[in-house]
């Protein structure tokens, strides 16, 4: 670009993630898979910008010279720079798994029981914040287009502008945001809208979100001012001037398409069929956390294995729960949970030729995913409150015969982007999910073409990259193209970032 502009992604995580094997002392990498990698990677990859984030491991148990040596091949792999953020113990206690997840994510989703509103988690919320600001100002200039993402990062835009530091600053909230009675609950309510309102652009997953932050700054301010209509407004509101946005995250739909259409995934899917002995495969892929609604998925298919018999030795149900926060012990209970619930269903059903549930607790390899995706006759998420949920769209990605039913929480926020054809369910309520299972069962091949192909008409319209190119356009009247490709960027002297 002439005015030499770089995307640069900012996320309280680098998109990958560094392990050892047992009993080894090398350090790797390998690529997260959750749901901002997945929109973000295909977007900027080989566009010359950057990625800063934390390793995701505490400071004092990595090598740092061995750090620049895994992180630089890493970038070139993926096409794009990883900038590390270094994070002490303490500050990692304090700032992610104390104010973001045992604040903000649960406050966020509705679960303020299980919210712990220590001010030492405030104070290293904003010294966190603080760090990451460091690291951006030696990392980037005052013409890059700074993408900030999530909960953990909200007070960046503030810190980067209490250091005198210019830079044109965007954010997305990739989670929900709670109706203003749960809202009020937080301690640094009215800072944390504050730190909102400084940046450029705010935008939201769905429109239920972007109103319950309008009237939430109402509150702090009855004389606010909201100009323009649709997607995109201006709020005037505690002395700052912002835009205010809801836009849908999605999925690189074409390459979840074409690699669902691929021979190894046809190979694959054939000898998964085959271990089904016959039955139809409902599935359900999910991140160990407890807004997933995984114990009420299972207790919903266990009520429809006792109200409708005929499913029995008909259908299994295949549970993938990817890992999430294992050293947090309400996750580590969660897994407890799960296992007993599905300990006590395929005692309570197993035949000798079959076993109602089968799940494992791993992470996969896409092209793994990818398979039980083309292979599931349903897949089925119940969400308690989600931001978006990218599973659903995965599914319907996959479904390259248009064929499969998909059951969904009316509570994900994809519901209202798909909420006309697939089966939306109240994950609260067993017997009509348990209704809806069968429902998914039984349903004809036309009605299930019907509903998936409009489903992914939808869903290919409406895909990552037109979510990008509408947050760059709403943002600085940008598109994707204004980022051509172009070689991986730089990096700045070690001696301007915090180490």
């Amino acid at each position: 670009m002439k005015d030499g502009m770089r995307l640069v992604v900012i996320s309280n995580r680098l998109p990958v993630s560094l392990f050892k094997e047992e009993e080894e002392e090398e350090w790797k990498t390998r690529q997260s898979s959750g749901g901002l990698v997945t929109a973000l990677s295909p977007v900027i990859k080989d566009r010359g910008g950057f990625w800063i984030g934390w390793t995701g491991t505490a400071r004092e148990d990595l090598d740092l010279k061995v750090l620049k040596t895994i992180l630089g091949p890493s970038s070139k792999e993926i096409g794009y720079r990883l900038i590390p953020v270094l994070l002490n113990q303490d500050e990692v206690d304090n700032y992610y798994h104390g104010f973001s997840n045992e604040i903000i994510w649960p406050l966020f989703h509705d679960l303020q029981n299980n919210c712990y509103f220590y001010p030492r988690y405030w104070n290293a919320y904003n010294y966190v914040n603080n760090i990451f600001a460091d690291v951006v100002i030696g990392h980037s200039n005052q013409n890059d287009f700074l993408w900030v993402n999530d909960y953990h990062l909200i007070p960046l835009a503030r810190s980067l502008k209490e250091k005198k530091v210019e830079r044109n600053c965007f954010f997305f909230l990739h989670i929900t945001f709670p109706s203003r009675d749960i809202f009020l609950k937080l301690p640094w309510r009215q800072e944390l809208v504050k730190d909102l309102m400084e940046y450029r652009l705010v935008c939201f997953q769905t429109w239920r979100d972007r109103r319950n932050f309008i009237d939430c700054l109402r509150i702090f301010d009855p004389h606010m001012k909201v100009q323009g209509r649709g997607p995109v407004v201006t709020v005037e509101a505690l002395g700052r001037s912002t835009r205010v946005a809801s836009l849908p995250i999605s999925i690189d739909f074409r390459t979840f398409a074409d690699i669902a259409s691929s021979n190894a995934v046809e190979a694959k899917m054939n000898e998964l069929k085959t271990s089904m002995l016959g039955s139809k495969l409902l599935l359900g892929v999910d991140r160990l956390d407890y807004t997933k609604g995984i114990p009420q998925k299972l207790q919903a298919y266990r009520t429809a294995l006792e109200t409708y018999p005929h499913l029995r030795e008909k259908l299994t149900l295949f549970q993938l729960l990817v890992p999430s926060r294992e050293d947090v012990p309400a996750y580590r209970d969660l897994k407890r949970d799960i296992e007993q619930i599905i300990s006590q269903i395929n005692g309570e059903f197993s035949t000798s030729g079959w076993v109602p549930i089968r799940h494992a607790y791993k992470s996969v390899p896409r092209e793994e995913l990818i398979t039980m995706y083309r292979t599931a006759d349903i897949a089925m998420v119940t969400s308690l409150k989600d931001g978006m949920n990218l599973v659903s769209k995965e599914y319907c990605a996959c479904r390259i015969n248009n064929d499969g039913v998909l059951i969904l929480s009316e509570f994900a926020g994809s519901a209202s982007q798909l909420k006309k054809n697939a089966l939306l369910v109240n994950p609260y309520d067993r017997e009509t999910t348990a209704e809806a299972i069968d429902r998914a069962f039984s349903m004809s091949e036309k009605e299930q073409y019907n509903r998936m192909s409009s489903m992914r008409r939808s869903i290919r319209r409406r895909d990552v990259f037109w979510w990008v190119n509408n947050f760059l356009r709403v943002s600085m009247n940008r598109e994707l193209h204004d980022f051509p490709e172009r070689e991986m960027a730089p990096l700045l002297p070690q001696s301007r970032v915090r180490v």
